[in-house]
């Protein structure tokens, strides 16, 4: 499909991940399975852009009544983040993590993409036990990242 697309490949070759490419799409799906869950994750091409973007999607969507306690809960784990960020879709209740890189004028190594996958993937099993926190009972927001950030 092209370099960007063929770069993904080749890393999920040599890191040997299953992944599954979507015809006629430039996404590839994979999975992680971390200490806290286990998620699907997408790796997108954006060839003309000439960028590489990885999500994370959250293993569980909040509910209507929920969308404001987990909007605060992935602000505030939004705050000081370097590299990615979450974020929320309101019409459904989906949460994913977004790491990207952009080469344009350049070529990704395979250490750069494997630090964008893998700052992605670790990412999303630090902050998921609190995010299900949120979802599934009455704790904070606040208190969640407390908990996890210290």
């Amino acid at each position: 499909m092209g370099r960007i697309y063929d770069g993904f490949i080749n890393f999920f070759k040599q890191d040997e991940w299953p992944y599954q490419e979507i015809e006629g799409r430039p996404l590839i799906r994979t999975g992680f399975a971390g200490k806290n869950g286990e998620w699907t994750c997408f790796a997108q091409a954006r060839e003309d852009m000439e960028q590489f973007v990885f999500y994370s999607i959250a293993p569980v969507k909040a509910p209507a009544e929920k969308h404001d306690a987990v909007v605060e809960f992935i602000t505030r784990a939004n705050y000081g983040m370097i590299i990615g960020n979450f974020e929320f879709d309101y019409s459904d209740g989906e949460v994913r993590y977004k790491t990207a890189l952009d080469v344009e004028g350049g070529e990704a190594t395979f250490t750069m993409l494997r630090n964008l996958i893998y700052i992605n993937v670790r990412t999303m099993d630090r902050y998921l036990s609190g995010l299900m926190k949120v979802i599934y009972t009455d704790i904070s927001p606040a208190e969640a990242i407390r908990e996890i950030e210290g």
